[in-house]
């Protein structure tokens, strides 16, 4: 018996709920980008610079003990990672307050401290402001780049008010993405960067899912209005969305609870945006295809005289 967690044939009016989702989605990117410019980002080592170092352990690192150690040593922020095998370790800590002299002390201090636990220092690299301020115009610029590319994409695969719906859609997820990055000060990395990045592919993936679906049905009911075809849309591929993001969402929520400390803030950012991803494909990427004045006539030309009525029997145009 196969399982059936969402009922065929679902009815809801997705489209109808716009004028209470356009509302919360306003709300949600003003308090974003209020607390954006207001609070900032909690940037990690990544952007702000600091100290890194590679060592190698004599057998499996523990890594618990050394972040306590390196911890003690009132340097600031420090994350201590496994980096490729058991017994290589990645260590970084935040720049200190000074010039290069201060730099140069921390390290040894770091060295003092690791002693007889460490058996090679494979590299050890200060990260500098200039090199931080580069990493965060890159990010910025891999951001826009996925943005503009996803709209050249849904522009050639459909039509212009898919490709602007998608955006649409898509810059709402990004934004409230950092908002709660900004409200939360959790730390954000390169490792965010990543998870918006795919948070971008997962929400775009499942919005050309339900573009694909609303084209169909273009094609398909030529008489239908379009508020009740877009719901028509929806609901067809609600099994689909659904069991995609509950079996992401699990994954997810595995990674948060037992991945450790170095990747939860990855998980917490990918569970919000397959939440958020869900939400804006279906309450937002496709309502607003009603406000751009969708046109179904280049999608219906060069069909027959036949068309398929909701309740999947077919009638001709003339019958109608």
């Amino acid at each position: 018996m196969r399982l059936s967690i969402v009922p065929a044939n679902t009815s809801f009016d997705f489209v109808g709920r716009r004028r209470l989702a356009y509302p919360l989605s306003a709300m949600l990117i003003i308090l974003s980008l209020g607390t954006f410019f207001t609070h900032g980002l909690n940037f990690g080592i990544d952007f702000r610079g600091g100290i890194l170092i590679e060592i190698k352990t004599e057998g499996p690192a523990d890594v618990a003990d050394l972040r306590q150690t390196v911890g003690a040593l009132g340097l600031g922020e420090v994350q201590v990672q496994e980096f490729g095998a058991p017994d290589d370790i990645l260590i970084r800590v935040q720049q200190q307050d000074g010039e290069e002299r201060e730099q140069l002390q921390a390290i040894n201090t770091l060295k003092d401290a690791l002693g007889g636990k460490v058996v090679e220092y494979r590299r050890t690299e200060f990260v500098g402001p200039t090199v931080g301020a580069e990493l965060i115009s890159s990010a910025i610029w891999a951001v826009l780049l996925a943005i503009g590319a996803i709209l050249i994409y849904i522009w050639f695969r459909f039509e212009w008010q898919f490709g602007v719906g998608a955006v649409i859609a898509l810059t709402h997820d990004v934004l409230t993405t950092i908002g709660l990055f900004a409200i939360t000060q959790l730390e954000f990395n390169l490792a965010t960067v990543a998870a918006i990045l795919t948070i971008a592919g997962y929400s775009i993936n499942d919005t050309v899912v339900i573009y694909d679906r609303v084209r169909e049905e273009l094609r398909r009911y030529k008489k239908l209005d379009m508020p009740a075809l877009l719901n028509l849309a929806v609901n067809r591929t609600l099994s689909r969305t659904f069991m995609t993001s509950v079996t992401t969402l699990i994954a997810l929520l595995a990674l948060a609870m037992f991945g450790g400390s170095i990747i939860r803030d990855f998980a917490l950012a990918m569970i919000w945006g397959v939440i958020i991803g869900t939400y804006s494909s279906v309450f937002i990427a496709v309502p607003v295809l009603l406000a751009l004045k969708l046109s179904r006539e280049s999608l219906s030309a060069g069909l027959d005289d036949r068309e398929e009525v909701p309740d999947g029997s077919t009638k001709t145009l003339s019958e109608k």
